[in-house]
């Protein structure tokens, strides 16, 4: 009993599966040594045959070479399988090539007989011919392409990787999209490259057939008039032929797998498979057939040339041309859709429905930008829009209000707006068709396009056709698509603006989400200790520094605990910051225990500080003071970045808010923390003394 069931589980259908590949091998490798019959060989050359046409024809209806991912082993387990097979029908040719030319089965029998019209000499050039077109001219060919290929991919991979980072960035995906990029890049190298490698097999068969030809030939005429003392004429018939024909039928499928290598290799990725291409892009236009017709007609009017032959497939272009215009013409009339316009009647009077709301966020696009937003073009825009809207919600801790789009013809044809509240807040042009190659600030040379800056963070770019994308890729340069552009401008101005985006409704929207969790929580706070507006401010406070609110439990509770001892926002957002020190610091620097900070001089912290106590803000401090102290941030900021270091300064907490308020606008990649953010398992290192004098 058990071994029926460990029978049955091995035999199963998963398990078959596993074991066809396995099985498959060691019965090529078997019939290297194990004699075949005829009616076997006559199996294994037809299913050999079916194999090849089967493999040509995926590869024709394959979109992109990944799809099939898995043909350099195909390629491999064919050869083999050729090669077996040669020694196969070698070793029946050998002992059983006197006996007439039907010895080694019936389809290698047909392929001496048949094609090559029994005549030795002509099968012997013909087969030569084959291995020659194989050899020199399709293996060689995409071989090369490969061989390029994998070498162009392998050198755009690290500008692929920015682009994906770049949308995962920007929300346009999420991290499983991202991963699945990132593998499908990796698959793509390594395709190309085992391509390469797998198009050496080939190219050994072609030399291995050659090699196999002659020794048949000559082995058959020594084995025919030796041992069966034929004469020299029967015996070169008979095995010549037999030779020819096991050439025939094994280079044929090489041919037709050779044919597949190059059609995966060659062609561009697209929506559509090599016949919708070669029907599309050669036989779509009827001025280029119309053309030929004209030539071909002419040249079958010259006396002397093949007149009819000529004249007939002139005609036969012309009339494959009109029915071409024709369809177009049709088609074009069916899609004129009449518009009608219903004609209202005027209202006399104004009603409220006449003043319209204005939009807390919206998106005014040009006419060209028009396909990016509309489903019916295949615009894919709003479903990024909703990808950002979602990754804002997950990162930042609330929802925004939507955005809203809308087309506005006085805007440039290329031309977006982006407005906070009727106010145009962020502006850009991009172009639907062309990439932008934004200059990350390590590019190997330059590119043929339109010189601009991404108008996302103002780095140099150049709008470029599509054809240059590989290029750009390999120079090092970030491509990203038009709809991209406009996407990831749009998700740095939401982030930007995040505190002016939380309003009254979004809080009471956020108050209400936290209270299906904690109840108890919120109806304490609000509106028993504090009010809705005060709750508001702290938020907008902390989101104005770049503090995410993903910690709204935290936030409550502190709130709720220093509501009873004040009600000032700003004293209230300072003991938030203190509760979220931790998180605030984990932003900054994530994954690393030591903070490297800058600090104010103590003589300038001094200053700064009876300014503070005097009940002055930051238009109170001396106006060389604040000079000095702008200078010497801005110069300290930017040596953090060139170190790779995030520009945070280290301040006393009665300091924070003056300072933080103060070099925002002049230093804006600024984070000021006080020191009782800091948490205690952190260690802190100076790097750079703001007000010390040199």
């Amino acid at each position: 009993m058990n071994d029926a069931l460990a029978l049955q589980s091995v035999f199963s259908r998963g398990n078959l599966r596993q074991l066809a590949a396995p099985l498959l091998i060691v019965m090529i490798l078997s019939m290297m040594v194990l004699p075949l019959p005829p009616f076997l060989l006559d199996v294994f050359f037809t299913f050999n045959i079916a194999i090849s046409i089967m493999v040509m024809l995926v590869a024709m209806y394959t979109l992109k070479p990944l799809d099939f991912s898995v043909f350099p082993t195909v390629l491999l387990v064919t050869t083999l399988l050729r090669l077996s097979l040669n020694v196969a029908s070698t070793r029946v040719v050998l002992l059983e090539g006197h006996t007439g030319p039907d010895a080694a089965g019936k389809v290698i029998e047909a392929f001496g007989h048949f094609l090559v019209g029994g005549n030795y000499a002509v099968g012997l050039v013909v087969f030569i011919i084959l291995v020659v077109i194989n050899f020199v001219v399709i293996t060689k060919g995409a071989g090369r392409i490969a061989e390029v290929s994998a070498r162009f991919t392998l050198d755009a991979m690290p500008g692929k990787q920015m682009a994906i980072d770049a949308d995962l960035n920007a929300g346009l995906i999420g991290e499983d999209e991202a991963r699945r990029r990132r593998a499908e890049i990796a698959q793509e190298a390594d395709f190309f490259g085992s391509m390469d490698g797998a198009s050496k097999f080939v190219r050994g068969d072609a030399v291995a057939g050659i090699l196999i030809l002659f020794i048949n030939i000559i082995g058959g005429l020594i084995v025919g008039v030796l041992q069966h003392e034929m004469d020299i004429a029967s015996a070169a018939k008979n095995y010549t032929l037999l030779t020819i024909g096991d050439g025939l039928v094994a280079q044929i499928p090489a041919l037709i797998i050779s044919t597949a290598a190059g059609l995966v290799v060659s062609r561009v990725t697209t929506n559509e498979d090599v016949g919708q291409q070669v029907a599309g892009q050669m036989f779509g236009n009827p001025t280029v057939m119309l053309l030929t017709a004209f030539i071909l007609g002419v040249l079958g009017l010259i006396p002397g040339m093949p007149n009819l032959v000529f004249l007939l497939l002139a005609g036969a272009l012309g009339g494959f041309a009109w029915w071409i215009m024709r369809s177009q013409t049709q088609l074009a009339a069916t899609q004129v859709v009449p518009v009608v316009q219903d004609l209202q009647q005027e209202s006399i009077d104004a009603s409220w429905s006449d003043v319209a709301p204005v939009d807390v966020l919206g998106l005014e696009v040009g006419y060209r930008l028009i396909p990016l937003v509309d489903k019916g073009q295949d615009g894919d825009l709003l479903k990024r829009i909703r990808g950002l809207r979602k990754k804002f919600a997950q990162e930042i801790g609330f929802l925004a209000a939507p955005v809203h789009i809308r087309d506005n013809l006085e805007l440039k044809p290329n031309g977006y707006r982006i407005t906070l509240k009727g106010v145009e807040i962020g502006a850009g042009e991009s172009y639907p068709g062309m990439l932008l190659a934004i200059n990350p600030g390590r590019v190997a040379g330059p590119l043929a396009g339109n010189t601009t800056k991404d108008p996302a963070f103002g780095l140099p770019a150049i709008w470029i056709e599509a054809a240059l994308r590989e290029q750009a890729h390999v120079l090092g340069y970030t491509v990203v698509d038009a709809g991209t552009v406009v996407a990831t401008h749009l998700n740095h101005v939401i982030l930007s603006h995040a505190a002016e985006l939380l309003g009254r409704q979004e809080t009471q929207s956020l108050l209400d989400h936290i209270a299906k969790d904690a109840p108890k929580l919120v109806e304490d706070l609000v509106p028993k200790l504090i009010s809705m507006s005060i709750v508001q401010r702290v938020l907008q406070n902390l989101l104005e520094e770049g503090v995410n609110i993903r910690d709204m439990r935290s936030i409550i509770e502190t709130l709720a605990e220093h509501a009873t001892r004040t009600q000032d926002p700003l004293e209230l957002t300072t003991q938030v910051r203190i509760a979220l020190g931790r998180a605030i610091v984990q932003q900054l620097y994530p994954g690393s225990i030591e903070l490297s900070v800058m600090a104010l001089d103590s003589g300038l912290e001094r200053a700064l500080g009876q300014t503070v106590q005097g009940g002055g803000n930051a238009s109170g401090i001396e106006p060389g003071l604040a000079d000095t102290l702008l200078r010497d941030t801005a110069i300290a900021a930017q040596r953090q970045e060139e170190s790779g270091l995030p520009a945070v300064l280290l301040v006393p907490g009665h300091l924070r808010w003056l300072l933080s308020r103060f070099l925002r606008r002049a230093v804006p990649q600024l984070s000021v923390i006080s020191n009782a953010e800091v948490p205690d398992s952190r260690t802190i290192r100076v790097t750079a003394i703001i007000g010390a004098k040199s």
